[in-house]
């Protein structure tokens, strides 16, 4: 109900620029520019967390990029999950453009998920509404891409606010784990030929990614047990092994200090999502 609210008040109600306050518009052209306009780049964080998939960013984690994002997740600004999502995109696009030499394969957008308190919180699962944006962006311009919901939390975490890369590696080890539900799609995706991209709004220490790709790494195992219930029968190696190959990862967002970090640095990096 209160996502629903959120949505007709967004209608009905005078709006300001989520950047940066200026009437009548949801999305200034400034704000809009600074969102896009440098292009996807790939970066990482220092220190990097072990596990890191290779993700990029769209922008920088500062000025007007910083407030659209805050406006979206805390504040209910939900006209601006379609230009987050536009954003998102371009982060996908640069980091599977690799894939396209193999075959464009379907693209698989997988979120890191919120906690159900957050969403409860907020009335809405900010980094799934800006994923299915980038899905529909996506397809839009011609490439298969689809939403798959399939990591959940399986123990509560801590508030990340004021925990530092270490503490919030701590705080996520072992918190992400693919669904039951979850594993029968991602093994019918990988029939099929599907990447996975780990998606995500913010990247600050890359914790929340690399936990991301643990438990989907876990779960490649898991597909290739013949006796889980509801699971087909594959031979090893038939299916998951090509979706699960190492993810790459794809973000609105990141710390301005990994861009640096990525230009001044000859390592190949990416980047990867948000912290909670």
């Amino acid at each position: 109900m209160r996502g629903w609210w959120r949505e007709f008040a967004g209608l009905m109600l005078p709006v300001s620029c989520g950047g940066c306050g200026r009437p009548r518009t949801a999305l200034c052209p400034p704000c809009a520019a600074e969102l896009t306009g440098t292009g996807a780049r790939r970066v990482r964080p220092s220190p990097e967390p072990h596990g890191l998939p290779a993700v990029h960013a769209a922008a920088p984690y500062e000025g007007g990029v910083r407030a659209l994002l805050l406006a979206h997740k805390e504040r209910g600004a939900l006209p601006l999950a379609r230009p987050l999502g536009d954003a998102l995109a371009t982060a996908v696009e640069a980091a599977t453009r690799p894939l396209r030499a193999a075959g464009d394969p379907p693209l698989l957008l997988v979120p890191v998920p919120s906690s159900r308190r957050s969403v409860r919180a907020r009335g809405h699962d900010p980094t799934r509404r800006i994923a299915l944006a980038a899905a529909g962006r996506l397809r839009r311009s011609g490439r298969a891409a689809r939403v798959l919901p399939v990591l959940r939390q399986c123990r509560p975490v801590s508030d990340q606010a004021g925990l530092g890369a270490r503490g919030r590696l701590a705080n996520l080890a072992g918190a992400l784990e693919v669904s039951r539900g979850g594993l029968r799609l991602l093994d019918e995706a990988a029939r099929a030929g599907g990447r996975v991209v780990l998606v995500d709004d913010l990247m600050t220490t890359g914790a929340s990614l690399a936990e991301a790709a643990r438990a989907l790494a876990t779960a490649r195992h898991s597909v290739h047990r013949p006796y889980i219930p509801g699971l087909p029968d594959s031979p090893e190696g038939e299916t998951a092994e090509g979706l699960f190959e190492r993810p790459v990862a794809a973000v609105v967002a990141s710390s301005p200090t990994s861009f640096e970090i990525n230009r001044n640095s000859r390592r190949s990096c990416i980047v990867a999502g948000g912290e909670r």
